[in-house]
């Protein structure tokens, strides 16, 4: 991969951003809304061909986001780019939010299409198209989704940490342990009201996740069969919440094939961030025959 021509590509079409305090330039982008007041934060630094993962780990903290993309190399050429990602605290395989970020960044550098990035979880397809609006809207492909039921006792542990009962649980929608590039723990609660108290015991439920290796907990609420509404605990990166999740949106989607309740190629609404008052939607495409799942969102440069 070139990176000397993905840092050509990169000036050529450079806007202001925000430089740490070492002089990493980093973007800001808001993905999963049509708004910077909307949608989950994600900082994007598109050359990191210089930094090390000390540096990068250090630069997710300044940031202050629950993830920011560096782009390690590529070439704009062939549209193939290497991604890491960072939450402020460690490493984490693989962001959905973060990865619509930087997919909507390159397509405003060097124009919408195709592009393939190389994650630690393998090779994630990404198709960026310009809506009528003007805005870039980008729709990634998953890794191969899979999901299995949560046992009692990682079940047990992460309702006491949440401060839920089974009795709060739709028994329709079985909690699960589902996976995307990361595992994510599904519970489905049985009422709005159940979703919208959300008052959890932080250092528990990191414990929880740490110990069993979920990377959130989704949390979600069946509307509709096609409209859900989610929250996402991250403790584990040292956030209370994200106000949108690719990757579990992914891993959903997976799951409710899992189950057998998709009986046709459909897409799924999931609404989050709304309690948080960061409203956020993505847009899933799941198909009864492919274990991949496509994620699609806006994202739009937030502006200091």
């Amino acid at each position: 991969m070139n990176i000397h021509r993905l840092s050509r590509w990169v000036a050529a079409g450079r806007v202001a951003g925000v430089t740490t305090e070492t002089h990493t330039e980093v973007l800001r982008y808001s993905a999963f809304s049509a708004h910077p007041e909307g949608g989950n934060p994600a900082g994007v630094v598109l050359d990191a061909s210089t930094l090390n993962e000390v540096r990068m780990r250090a630069v997710a903290a300044e940031v202050g986001y629950s993830e920011t993309a560096f782009v390690t190399a590529g070439d704009a050429g062939q549209r193939r780019f290497s991604l890491r990602y960072f939450s402020p605290l460690a490493e984490v395989a693989f962001c959905g939010h973060a990865t619509v970020a930087t997919a909507v960044a390159l397509a405003e550098r060097g124009g919408p299409g195709e592009l393939v990035f190389d994650t630690a979880v393998g090779e994630v397809p990404v198709v960026t198209v310009r809506d009528a609006d003007g805005l870039i809207q980008a729709a990634l492909i998953s890794v191969a989704t899979h999901s299995r039921p949560a046992e009692d006792a990682e079940l047990d542990a992460a309702l006491t940490a949440l401060n839920w009962r089974r009795t709060d649980l739709d028994t329709a929608l079985p909690p699960h342990v589902a996976f995307a590039g990361n595992h994510h723990l599904v519970l489905a609660a049985g009422s709005r009201h159940r979703l919208a108290d959300l008052a959890y015991d932080f250092d528990a439920l990191a414990g929880v996740m740490q110990r069993y290796g979920y990377t959130t907990v989704h949390l979600v609420w069946r509307q509709s069969p096609n409209t859900f509404h989610a929250r996402d605990p991250f403790p584990i990166g040292g956030i209370v919440e994200d106000p949108a999740t690719g990757a579990a949106a992914a891993a959903f989607g997976g799951y409710l094939r899992q189950l057998g309740l998709v009986s046709e190629a459909t897409s799924i609404v999931i609404h989050q961030g709304v309690d948080m008052g960061r409203p956020s939607e993505l847009l899933v495409g799941i198909d009864p025959v492919d274990p991949r799942v496509r994620v699609t969102g806006h994202a739009v440069r937030i502006v200091a």
